[in-house]
């Protein structure tokens, strides 16, 4: 499809782009035809660059960290999906009305679901950023009552776990949670902590489900070793698929087939 002036722009904000998106959105308008192109930005100008989004008729904007929060303020409405947690991973604009949503939040319920992880069981949620709302709206939703938020930032853990009725603590030390979740860039490609592990291995033995949202690497430390260790695992390139599946219907009115999204992802992933 070649570019021209009724092109519909759709973009991504992060605090590090990857290709994931680009790839996976560009790969699924060509194969349907669409007159669509997607690319990926970074900002320091968060105000100035949502106000792109409505004055240049850019039709959507998928949002990671660190702007989940900080785009609020600068949109019309808020999706019920990211209204009760107030987090928006995505933005869609309609005629210069800008809605923010949350997908992140229908991809982890949906993982959840799908790999039938018991709810009986206790959690631990390492985080309490932007996703870290959106995975416990998720734990909530999904029926589980006994967790922990674990945060060095005590005010946002302690708030999170008020939200959803779990508990806070700085550090899980001698506790072993059948189910680990994190959602801190600990072990993300570029990060300083990229090479670390986001639970100790003490604590990863006696876990029964090891769950890591962060996408790039797809084999995070911390999923490698959960793994070796015969351990039930969670992806964040689980998540990140499906919430851009749901980015992608959201921007175009159009869903997918199953096979053709699976391909996308796996393309995606070739080189994100």
């Amino acid at each position: 499809m070649d570019i021209n002036k009724d092109t519909q722009l759709c973009m991504s904000l992060s605090g590090r782009p990857g290709n994931f998106g680009t790839r996976f959105h560009n790969f699924l308008y060509r194969e349907l035809g669409l007159n669509f192109i997607y690319k990926a930005f970074s900002t320091s100008d968060l105000h100035g660059a949502i106000a792109g989004i409505r004055a240049l008729s850019i039709r959507g904007c998928a949002v990671s960290m660190p702007f989940k929060e900080g785009c609020i303020e600068y949109l019309d409405e808020l999706d019920l999906s990211a209204d009760g947690i107030r987090s928006v991973n995505t933005i869609v604009n309609t005629g210069g009305f800008l809605k923010g949503y949350n997908t992140d939040y229908i991809a982890v319920l949906s993982l959840l679901r799908s790999h039938e992880v018991p709810t009986d069981v206790e959690f631990a949620l390492r985080g309490s950023g932007g996703m870290a709302k959106a995975v416990a709206s998720a734990l909530r939703d999904a029926g589980f009552k006994k967790g922990a938020i674990v945060a060095r930032n005590q005010a946002a853990g302690e708030a999170l776990a008020a939200q959803y009725r779990y508990n806070w603590m700085p550090e899980l030390e001698s506790r072993t949670p059948a189910l680990l979740i994190n959602v801190t860039p600990i072990g993300m490609a570029g990060a300083p902590e990229a090479a670390q592990l986001s639970f100790h291995q003490e604590t990863i033995r006696a876990a029964e489900v090891v769950f890591d949202v962060v996408a790039q690497p797809a084999q995070t430390p911390l999923i490698q070793l959960a793994q070796a260790l015969g351990k039930k695992t969670i992806s964040g390139a689980e998540v990140i698929a499906l919430q851009a599946v749901e980015q992608f219907v959201l921007y175009t009115g159009k869903r997918p087939e199953a096979a053709l999204m699976e391909k996308a992802a796996a393309f995606a992933r070739r080189s994100s």
